[in-house]
């Protein structure tokens, strides 16, 4: 499905043409985001990413930094809407983020410059997150009057509550370092050439896994860490035990064990069956 975008750019990458890149483009203003830009990102994460040629998203920002959250211009015009208008605005945003966590394709997050706000939120629905060691974080909502509340399942599930109530309270600014240490993160590099290395190897590793392996792994972290997904599954060992059966007898599982198993490339690598 083809789109023209005027807020995010949408590419395949170079090296892995499996591989769809979405880089938030409005580098002028921090790459902050506003409705039009919620809507491309809904759009994408809900259409584009379902083409079965897609395997793996990277996220990332253009110009000096990742994403500094709410448009100023955008925000402004909460203040003028009512509460009806208010829910149908943060709703909008809410599905955004959500649309992102539950990505069906590994969602690789390549940050740098600052994550603020709704830019810490894009960081947490990512699977698998790279930033520069000088990245600079904040969940600053409260110094603003109001609350990371549509973006708050998401970080609370990625480092937990304890840091969250911290985070989300004192508003402070954070480096790459603590961001590490607390799992909001995955790995830190020293600048954006070795945010290229870093990625470069992610992809090549990642492109030889099976896609759709990939796939129903991310839905079984999502399925077991989610308080209303896992209560889906009151015997998580039945749950666990069902899935894996049914992928050991998929086309993807059988070809990927024979193929090990027969010292060759599995299919979906151009090996013959």
């Amino acid at each position: 499905m083809s789109k023209t975008y005027t807020m995010i750019q949408v590419s395949r990458n170079s090296t892995h043409p499996s591989v769809l890149e979405v880089k938030l483009n409005r580098p002028e203003i921090r790459n902050a985001f506003n409705e039009a830009m919620i809507e491309e990102l809904t759009h994408v994460f809900q259409k584009e990413v379902l083409d079965e040629s897609v395997r793996i998203v990277v996220l990332s920002g253009s110009g000096s930094h990742f994403s500094a959250g709410g448009d100023l211009n955008w925000m402004k015009k909460s203040v003028e809407m009512d509460h009806a208008g208010n829910l149908a605005d943060t709703r909008r945003l809410s599905r955004m983020f959500a649309s992102m966590n539950e990505c069906p394709k590994p969602l690789i997050g390549v940050v740098h410059g600052a994550a603020i706000g709704g830019g810490v939120g894009m960081v947490s629905v990512c699977d698998i997150v790279i930033a520069t060691e000088d990245t600079q974080f904040s969940l600053s909502e409260v110094r603003l009057g109001i609350i990371p509340a549509c973006i708050g399942p998401f970080v609370v599930a990625k480092i937990g509550a304890s840091h969250a109530r911290g985070l989300f309270i004192s508003a402070e600014r954070f480096t790459a370092k603590r961001a590490l240490e607390i799992g909001l993160i995955h790995e830190m590099v020293s600048d954006q050439a070795g945010l290229k290395t870093a990625l470069d190897r992610l992809l090549g590793n990642m492109t030889q896994c099976g896609p759709k392996a990939m796939a129903a792994a991310k839905r079984l972290v999502l399925e077991l860490s989610w308080p209303e997904k896992r209560s889906k599954h009151p015997d998580p060992i039945e749950f666990v035990s069902q899935m894996l059966a049914e992928i050991r007898v998929s086309d993807e599982g059988q070809e990927g064990l024979k193929a090990f198993l027969e010292k060759r490339k599995p299919g979906w690598l151009g090996g013959a069956k």
